[in-house]
């Protein structure tokens, strides 16, 4: 269900505020679109002004960057192992930013935002 990002109708001390017009259809948010491990399927969204967004709904590859010697390789994703932003991400294998995923080359933190850049980047991190 789309979400509304307008003004709240409280104020920070929980009174109410009386708005001097409706919702605006500017103000509403896009559904929101999980990224999994699959194969690959992109959605380009048209957004404000003409501009475009690129969507990846599913991918099965990753560009991992090893800090040690700065190269940037592509790896396969094989599953999710953890997600702070919400554990039930995991079973479900949705990649967000933040996920530490297993890959063909070790385990990597995903840097990038897959919903909103089109592409998954990650950085290899210590086992």
């Amino acid at each position: 269900m789309a979400q509304w990002q307008g003004r709240s109708k409280r104020k920070p001390s929980g009174g109410r505020i009386r708005l001097a017009r409706g919702k605006r259809k500017r103000e509403i948010g896009s559904e929101r679109q999980f990224t999994v491990v699959g194969d690959p399927r992109f959605k380009h969204i048209r957004t404000r002004a003409g501009h475009k967004k690129v969507r990846v709904l599913a991918h099965e590859a990753v560009n991992v960057l090893n800090p040690k010697t700065k190269k940037a390789s592509r790896a396969t994703i094989e599953t999710v192992v953890s997600n702070p932003c919400n554990p039930n991400y995991v079973q479900r294998n949705i990649l967000t930013k933040g996920a530490t995923i297993r890959t063909s080359k070790g385990l990597a933190r995903i840097t990038s935002r897959p919903g909103q850049d089109g592409i998954i980047n990650a950085v290899l991190i210590k086992e």
